[in-house]
């Protein structure tokens, strides 16, 4: 699919411009997601932009973040985490290690970012079954889709927060006779994370109060070149980018993380005209991806290594076989090679293959628009069991080599009909299936960075869900109003299960470490979304908007009766913002309900109330040249405040982010 909506081929764009505001990741074929979605770009990315992808996003309706201290964060949708949910880049695969653990990192920095589209709820049709939570996919334009006209770009600074973060990116592009090149960079360092004094507790035993959470500072950089021919008929082009990442790890305060991330993207669009196929849309990428976990005597402890590669081909078409529908039809395929040498490796080398084959069909039904899906996929999944080491001696942690075969098979139905000319309902049903993970079904050793000893269950079988969802939606001038019901019921749910035996760094019992088992349980997740936006008074000049939010998700494990773990608490959050020539001013009030739907391994996470303010101008320099200054006050009472998204071990080691106060500058021409 391509990187951003799909261009008017026959046109131009100003070099450094911005997207079309289309959601396209939910729906390639154009217009607006049955599913709901939530879109930052523009000014609204900028002033959001936090130094992970997970913090960037936590607060939208229905999105939290992982939390594993500052660094190591990936977003949660509706309560599900890890391989639940998609992370994608530019609509391809993203391949790190950060669903390995909550230590991992994602490797992508948001200062690159132009724009981010998440999906909430199965997308499973069009990505599989790792979508079973929802889809977030980060969009750049290091492959530029249309013909650049003249020469533009953009430069950011930011400094301040929480962290004292020092940043810079850049980005120059253009374009000339169809031929279009693109360049950026960034740089961020940050220190370690202020906090309102806490006691971390470590093991069950508490240390010294402290205004700063240990071992968290971090510097990244990175960047990347592309280019891309475009005409009337398409576009075809290629990039490299590559990103580097080093970062200490809370839970264990002498070590930090050395990662590195290189890819080659190559992307393209043809125009059609032959038996009803309008388009054809392809994406190809390769990633070399590497973190090694370094001692504090420098000596390297594990190293993790993956190489993947990802094809996506799609065929859009109109009235094909005479019928009145619109459509895609697609093929996916993806390969990871994964390996993990030293102290802490406790999952084999293995590799992973999946195939798939999809289709979506979109048609006038009912007096509103109808969209039937279905895919077929074949993953297989190859653990190579335990290797020689140096001495060339041979372990019996994993076992000898094995394969297990799935064929996950997913189908959807989804509608949305007008009700009256300003409202309008939106419903979907379906059946998703999941692909066990390479470490769900092979795993088997101590995991440091959740304390305890995970065994994998090689026979686990596919994971099964069903999911609904109803929303309604109004709409008058600028006011806006939305409300989403969901449910999904797993008939097979693969969770990580305290066994209640305690063992030994080889797994033996009577040791001190904790053992969980990766098993299958029936579980089910509801929640509710509401969103609310009016703009109701005009005072002294100043345009005065209400913002609002609520959301709420429950999930229990129906063989046990227990709360799944790890689920936001119900969160409200109210938005006033005043606007006025150039100026934007806003405030926001977050507030978290207490947390005390929890298994027994886990304990209550208190409530929070966060304030913020914000205050930026944009300033003209010229025809096609401004400059957009901020600043940023964050948790203005300085409020002690955990996340329940994250692990225990971790929550109670590295709290929210303190007062703090943050500036910055984008100029773009």
């Amino acid at each position: 699919m391509a990187a951003n909506p799909t261009p008017n081929l026959a046109g131009t764009a100003t070099a450094g411009a911005p997207a079309a505001q289309v959601v396209i990741t939910g729906n390639p074929l154009g217009g607006d997601s049955v599913q709901p979605a939530s879109v930052l770009t523009g000014d609204k990315l900028t002033l959001r932009l936090a130094p992970t992808l997970g913090e960037t996003l936590d607060g939208l309706p229905g999105v939290s973040a992982s939390w594993y201290g500052p660094n190591s964060n990936r977003p949660t949708i509706r309560g599900l985490d890890g391989d639940r949910v998609r992370l994608l880049d530019n609509a391809g695969a993203s391949v790190d290690a950060s669903n390995l653990s909550f230590d991992h990192a994602v490797a992508l920095d948001p200062l690159v970012v132009e724009r981010v589209e998440v999906l909430r709820g199965p997308a499973s049709l069009l990505y599989g079954g790792n979508a079973t939570g929802g889809v977030v996919n980060t969009i750049d334009n290091r492959i530029p889709t249309t013909a650049l006209d003249g020469l533009g770009g953009r430069v950011e600074l930011r400094a301040g927060g929480a962290a004292s973060e020092k940043s810079a990116s850049g980005l120059l592009e253009g374009g000339q006779g169809g031929f279009n090149w693109h360049l950026d960079g960034f740089k961020r360092k940050t220190d370690d994370l202020r906090v309102p004094r806490f006691t971390p507790v470590e093991d069950g035993e508490a240390g010294e109060s402290s205004t700063r959470v240990r071992n968290s500072a971090a510097e990244t950089e990175g960047g990347a070149i592309g280019a891309s021919f475009a005409n009337a008929a398409g576009y075809l082009g290629a990039s490299l980018d590559t990103y580097r990442n080093v970062y200490g790890v809370t839970v264990e305060p002498d070590v930090t993380i050395h990662m590195k991330r290189d890819r080659f993207s190559l992307a393209g669009a043809h125009e059609l005209d032959a038996l009803g196929f309008e388009q054809l849309t392809f994406r190809y990428g390769h990633t070399d991806y590497r973190h090694q976990e370094v001692e504090g005597t420098g000596e390297v402890g594990t190293t993790f290594d993956s190489s993947g590669n990802d094809l996506r081909l799609e065929a859009r078409h109109r009235g094909l076989f005479g019928s009145g529908a619109q459509g895609v039809i697609g093929l996916q395929a993806e390969t990871l090679n994964f390996s993990a040498l030293g102290e802490e490796a406790f999952v084999p080398n293995t590799r992973s293959r999946n195939a798939a084959l999809f289709a979506l069909e979109e048609l006038n039904a009912v007096g509103g628009k109808l969209s039937l899906g279905l895919r077929a996929e074949r993953a297989t999944v190859h653990s190579e069991g335990d290797q020689p080491d140096a001495e060339g001696q041979v372990g019996n942690r994993f076992g000898a080599a094995t394969s297990r075969d799935f064929t996950p098979l997913s189908a959807s139905v989804s509608g949305t009909w007008p009700l009256a000319p300003d409202w309008s309902v939106s419903a979907s049903f379906g059946n998703t299936q999941r692909a066990p993970a390479y470490y769900e079904l092979f795993a088997n050793g101590l995991h440091v960075a959740t304390a305890s000893y995970e065994r994998g269950n090689a026979s686990l079988g596919l994971e099964r869900s069903t999911h609904a969802d109803l929303g309604l939606n109004w709409t008058q001038g600028a006011d806006t109003a939305s409300l989403q019901l969901f449910g999904m019921r797993f008939a097979n749910f693969i969770s990580l299960e305290a066994s209640g035996r305690q063992v030994d760094e080889a797994g033996e019992p009577g040791g001190d470490s904790p053992e969980y088992v990766f098993r299958g349980v029936r579980a089910q997740l509801w929640g509710v979304e509401l969103e609310g936006h009016t703009r109701f008074a005009r005072l002294g000049g100043w345009q005065l908007d209400l913002s609002s939010g609520l959301d709420m998700t429950r999930g229990e494990n129906r063989d046990t009766g227990e709360a799944l773990p790890r689920i936001a608490p119900l969160r409200v959050t109210l938005g006033l913002d005043a606007s006025q020539g150039n100026w934007q001013l806003g405030a926001q009030v977050r507030h978290a309900v207490e947390q005390n739907r929890v298994p027994a391994s886990d304990v209550r996470t208190p409530g929070y109330t966060l304030l913020s303010l914000s205050a930026s101008y944009k300033q003209a320099w010229g025809a096609n040249t401004d400059a957009l200054w901020f600043l940023k006050l964050d948790n203005l009472g300085n409020t002690l405040a955990y996340s329940a998204s994250s692990i225990q071990t971790m929550r109670e080691l590295a709290p929210l982010p303190g007062r703090s106060a943050s500036a910055g500058v984008r100029v773009r021409f």
